[in-house]
């Protein structure tokens, strides 16, 4: 290591102000801070030393991601192989495109009991979404480095992962380019850069996309990478089935899925349709204990958005409606289905976009549990919900820490006024 240290040291110079490649310092100084502790320290005595800088972080939520990430790939191959086999003793016709001409090519078939043939074919889905918004996101990311003169922000590396794991693995590539380029100018460049956006990159660039290209990113043929087979996520299912059958775990479990129940369980593990990464609870539940060991995610926004949920839908189950079936959808669904766990994991937390005070991540993630039961029972248009809470609990994060920190300084001065 010493000897690559030597070698970008000696480099330096070119890339430094006054260089001849002065302009690209923004790369070599992103390199160089992947690779080393920045050189760049805090001085005097007010300032408190960690052990753990903004790269580190950064690093820490994509280790997090990764048995998501791992998981994801596999159900998406999953729940491919699984189609193609229905439809092949079906008789029907598979249009099968080039993500089948490599998996082929490289020697694996579409068998649903094989997972290295399931680990493969939705690798074959993914990776391609990864690529495309990494190389798109990031180049952005450094034109804006590079004009402005400052260092690539690390931020990206955890929204160039968050943002390819809450698409359906068929969306066209082009589609991934067009939002992440939306969300990285939008959401956060034209407002500074890592630091000083107000709403999650990845969300917004996910609400562009549904918004924009409905088609691509909702309802019953996109989960699934096979062309032409369709079939419903757990909360699609659930607005279709009747209050009863929604009411009881029994009912619920041979009524949503005609051929292929939901149950809880699967729900629970993930082995059902939805985005790549969104599916497993279980799998965001270890992501959720990497990121409340390190310190780097909040328990308190996490245990707010499960409270929130929680508490909604059992005044809506208690409410009912004679017309909405998801007034019925009990607590434990709700948790479940629909990327509430990834969402209340990764994306509420984000500590750019979320409250910062204590008390107001309390709120801040009750709000976010309120609305997105609110939205996926009251308009079911909307299914998943968790996307466009969390979205809301952003707008709402900066007056919910005024509001905390204004109730701190009256408690106070009252307390002096008394005393």
């Amino acid at each position: 290591m010493k000897a690559l240290r030597d070698a970008f040291d000696s480099v330096h110079p070119f890339f430094a102000k006054g260089g001849p490649l002065e302009k690209a310092y923004p790369m070599y100084e992103a390199l160089d801070t992947f690779l080393f502790t920045p050189g760049e320290t805090a001085h005097g005595r007010t300032h408190v030393r960690d052990n753990i800088d903004l790269k580190r972080m950064m690093i820490t939520v994509v280790f997090a991601l990764i048995p998501v990430t791992l998981f994801g790939m596999w159900n998406t191959g999953y729940q491919a192989n699984t189609a193609i086999q229905k439809m092949t003793e079906a008789n029907v016709d598979v249009d099968f495109d080039w993500h089948h001409t490599v998996h082929t090519a490289v020697g694996f078939g579409h068998d649903p009991a094989n997972h290295v043939d399931n680990f493969i074919y939705g690798a074959i889905f993914f990776i391609p979404i990864y690529v495309v918004c990494m190389f798109v996101g990031g180049h952005i990311e450094l034109v804006f480095s590079v004009l402005r003169g400052h260092e690539i922000n690390e931020g990206f590396l955890v929204t160039g992962l968050l943002f390819p794991l809450t698409l359906p693995a068929s969306i066209p590539l082009w589609q991934v380019a067009v939002g992440i380029a939306f969300g990285v100018i939008v959401a956060k460049e034209v407002f500074g850069g890592t630091g000083r956006n107000f709403l999650n990159v990845a969300l917004t660039s996910r609400a562009f996309l549904y918004f924009a290209y409905a088609g691509q990113i909702s309802g019953d043929k996109v989960w699934t990478a096979v062309d032409g087979f369709s079939g419903a996520t757990a909360l699609g299912q659930m607005a279709n089935a009747s209050e009863d059958a929604v009411g009881s775990l029994s009912a619920v479990q041979y009524v949503w899925g005609a051929e292929e129940p939901i149950t809880w369980m699967s729900a629970f593990i993930g082995t059902i349709q939805g985005c790549v990464g969104e599916t497993s609870a279980l799998l965001c539940l270890v992501g959720a204990l990497i990121l409340i060991a390190t310190g780097i995610g909040s328990w308190k926004i996490m245990a707010g958005v499960i409270a929130g949920v929680t508490a909604t839908a059992l005044l809506l189950n208690v409410a009912g409606s004679e017309t909405n079936a998801m007034f019925a959808v009990p607590f434990y669904w709700h948790l479940v289905i629909g990327g509430v766990a990834f969402g209340l994991v990764f994306m509420a937390t984000d500590p750019v976009s979320a409250s910062m005070t204590e008390m107001g991540k309390w709120i801040y993630g009750i709000l976010i549990g309120f609305m997105t039961v609110l939205i996926r029972v009251i308009n079911p248009a909307f299914p998943e919900g968790i996307m466009l809470a969390i979205l809301f609990g952003n707008v709402f994060a900066p007056l919910i820490d005024w509001g905390v920190v204004q109730l701190n300084i009256r408690r106070r001065a009252a307390r002096y006024v008394t005393a």
